[in-house]
């Protein structure tokens, strides 16, 4: 990456952080490209607090405390040590910050995150046949898009009032289908040891299991966005997922030590081939709903490439290289065990989260979110660009 490109995208997002805590009441500011409201689906990558209404247990348990939220006064809900990507849009669009949906006291004029960490693309009972269980939430996909459906039921009177709605507003669908894979993995993954031939044998085999439901996490996503845009949706953003080779919680769990299983960016090359399978056949899903909707911007979100440049341009984008691959917060190998991830004893924070990409080995720093969002949705990397800036 240019030296004074990576400079100036760090820079933009040291200031954007900086900038929120006084900007959490009203937007005050004109809203941009006509949008008045962002509805927002998916996982812990967006969720702003409605998994810890749930009263999360497992991994996520330790979310509702500090040191989550550490630079933005103490935890909101939010998997980081700050704001999130959704919080960076909904910032320069000169909108409030997303409340979650199960606040039920919020304030919803301008939108409403139906997010979830945690959650699935696949309904519990899909993953169950499947062998897969899951612990953390039941709020799949189909399970927000329902709550979503409730909301403009009981906020408009009539079908057309809905599309009216829809037609100045941003629609985020995703990041979703990451936590359906993450279950597939954790359930042929050693919790602890395994040396050499066995775990690349057990990353084999986890990468098969995941493979089969390729399709149907595609599938699902591709529905969900066919009712939005049945419902009215005009802007709909579809991201993709991460190199998740290059995650400390997958590099610390797969514990494989073998040079020729890492690419030239120290990142699991299986694990990432994997990623970019799920890419491909969401970017035909994506291709075939603009096919079908010709007057809708259907966009996605390479989060694929954004995740890769913030690695490859660390030291120019204001990160510590040493550790972009480590988390902040937690304990062990790359900062990250899943019996003492961030906020359980044991585990402990960094003093400088700004200078690691990975907040608690599987979600970002708020650096990194800010940087990322630069990325996608000012530096081209959401295609086609679903907002006109001034």
């Amino acid at each position: 990456m240019d030296l004074l490109l990576g400079r100036g995208l760090a820079m933009a997002a040291f200031l954007l952080a900086d900038s929120f805590p006084s900007r959490l009441g009203a937007a005050e500011a004109a809203t941009v490209d006509g949008i008045t409201a962002i509805y927002n689906f998916g996982d812990s990558i967006s969720d702003t607090g409605n998994l810890i209404r749930e009263r999360p247990s497992g991994l996520l348990q330790y979310i509702a405390k500090l040191p989550y939220g550490m630079d933005i006064h103490g935890p909101t809900g939010r998997c980081s040590d700050g704001y999130l990507m959704i919080d960076f849009v909904a910032k320069d669009l000169g909108l409030p910050l997303l409340n979650p949906y199960l606040d039920r006291s919020a304030d919803f004029t301008h939108g409403v995150n139906f997010a979830v960490a945690g959650a699935t693309a696949l309904s519990t009972a899909a993953l169950t046949k499947k062998g897969i269980t899951i612990a953390l939430t039941n709020s799949s996909l189909d399970v927000q898009l329902k709550w979503f459906k409730d909301f403009m039921a009981s906020t408009t009177n009539s079908s057309q009032e809905i599309r009216e709605k829809l037609a100045s507003s941003l629609v985020m669908l995703g990041e979703i289908g990451g936590n359906d894979y993450n279950y597939a993995f954790l359930h042929t993954w050693p919790t602890a040891g395994g040396h050499g031939l066995d775990n690349l044998a057990r990353m084999a085999k986890s990468i098969a299991l995941a493979t089969e439901l390729v399709p149907q996490v595609v599938q699902s996503v591709a529905n969900a966005a066919k009712e939005l845009l049945d419902m009215g949706a005009v802007r709909l953003v579809i991201p993709g997922n991460f190199p998740i080779g290059c995650v400390p919680s997958y590099l610390a769990t797969a514990n494989i030590t073998d040079p020729l299983a890492f690419d030239a960016d120290g990142c699991l090359a299986p694990l990432n081939a994997f990623a970019e399978l799920h890419n491909a056949a969401l970017r035909d899903a994506v291709a075939a709903l603009r096919r079908a909707y010709p007057r809708a911007v259907i966009a996605y979100a390479d989060y694929f490439a954004a995740y890769l440049r913030v690695l490859r341009g660390a030291r120019a984008l204001g990160f510590d290289a040493a550790r972009a691959r480590t988390a902040c917060c937690g304990a062990g190998a790359y900062n990250f065990e899943a019996g003492r991830m961030c906020g359980a004893p044991g585990a402990g924070a960094c003093a400088d989260p700004g200078a690691f990409v990975s907040w608690d080995g599987v979600h970002m720093t708020q650096h990194a979110y800010g940087v990322m969002a630069e990325m996608l949705y000012r530096g081209g990397l959401t295609d086609p660009a679903p907002i006109k800036w001034p």
